[in-house]
């Protein structure tokens, strides 16, 4: 396997990347750097530090280059040295004072209740602004902790962007993909459809039926992705040949959820190299807006927990914007 961390990889570019990543010969990894300096979305560095993960875990051999002074000092403070052999750099805790989440490994829900609880003071937002970042973080992992089969659990990394009030996040598993998922309980082709399904709400992989289960409405990456569409941000879905990307709303133009993620404004390919696994990013404007509220309080409508046996009804009846 093959990765090279760029100068610069954000989801808006996300496409050469993933493009670049050769998954061939899972023996052995080979990670190369941009030899001046990098600045990458949190999926970038989720996606490596999982295949860190992995080739541990094999047993595979794992060859790093060494970057330049001002890049490992970047990749110290975003602790990807805790996942790779980074030659010259040292494991230290840093204080994120609000800039970003490090890369974490997440394998088990007690894990992921200590990860939300210690992330928000880092966050320095609002408990209004912090709701969302709660939720998306939550939701994903606990994707990847019930379905997706992973042995090393989720990845988990986020940044906070001040000059834009954005904030960055980056999830990734080297667990079953989304299709073998997905195609326990429906048809489908290939990645892309798989996919597609996932993004579709009402549809999961534990039950054929549209709708869901009383534990599983199925509405999980729909609402994900609805976050990033009333932002006007981006959403990237990645799992085996496949990627989904959400692309941004101009400024000017309608927001409209749409429950086929065809009708989105959005890249759909199946050309990928082959990633084992599933891999999310997304960018959140903390910038608050009326169809923000409203689709915080439509999430709060479906998922609260103490009226977990009525969430089918709730979704059933719930009127996306």
């Amino acid at each position: 396997m093959k990765i090279h961390l760029p100068n610069s990889a954000f989801l808006g570019n996300i496409d050469a990347f993933i493009r670049s990543f050769d998954p061939a010969n899972p023996d052995a990894l080979e990670v190369t750097f941009n030899e001046k300096w990098m600045s990458l979305h949190p999926l970038v560095l989720s996606m490596t530090a999982s295949l860190g993960l992995l080739a541990k875990q094999n047993n595979s051999s794992i060859a790093c280059r060494i970057p330049e002074a001002t890049s490992k000092h970047y990749l110290d403070v975003m602790g990807l040295n805790k996942f790779l052999p980074l030659p010259g750099t040292t494991i230290v805790k840093h204080e994120p004072a609000g800039r970003f989440i490090p890369l974490t490994q997440i394998t088990n829900s007690r894990q992921l209740t200590d990860f939300i609880t210690e992330m928000v003071p880092l966050l320095h937002t609002t408990p209004e602004q912090a709701e969302p970042i709660k939720y998306v973080i939550s939701e994903l992992a606990r994707n990847v902790l019930e379905h997706a089969s992973s042995p090393t659990g989720a990845i988990v990394c986020a940044q906070f962007f001040a000059k834009s009030n954005r904030i960055s996040i980056g999830v990734a598993d080297i667990g079953v993909g989304i299709k073998n998922t997905i195609k326990m309980a429906h048809p489908v082709s290939d990645d892309i459809s798989a996919i597609e399904l996932a993004l579709t709400p009402g549809v999961t992989g534990t039950t054929s039926r549209l709708g869901g289960t009383e534990s599983n409405a199925g509405a999980g990456l729909f609402f994900i992705k609805s976050i990033a569409k009333v932002n006007r941000d981006f959403f990237v879905l990645y799992s085996g040949t496949g990627m989904y990307k959400l692309l941004k709303t101009p400024l000017g133009h309608k927001i409209k959820l749409n429950a086929n993620p065809q009708l989105d404004k959005s890249t759909r390919k199946n050309d990928f190299p082959y990633w084992k696994g599933t891999s999310v990013g997304i960018d959140i404007s903390l910038d608050s807006n009326e169809k923000f509220d409203k689709l915080l309080d439509l999430i709060r409508d479906v998922y609260r927990i103490d009226i977990r046996n009525k969430k089918k009804d709730k979704f059933k009846r719930a009127r996306f914007i």
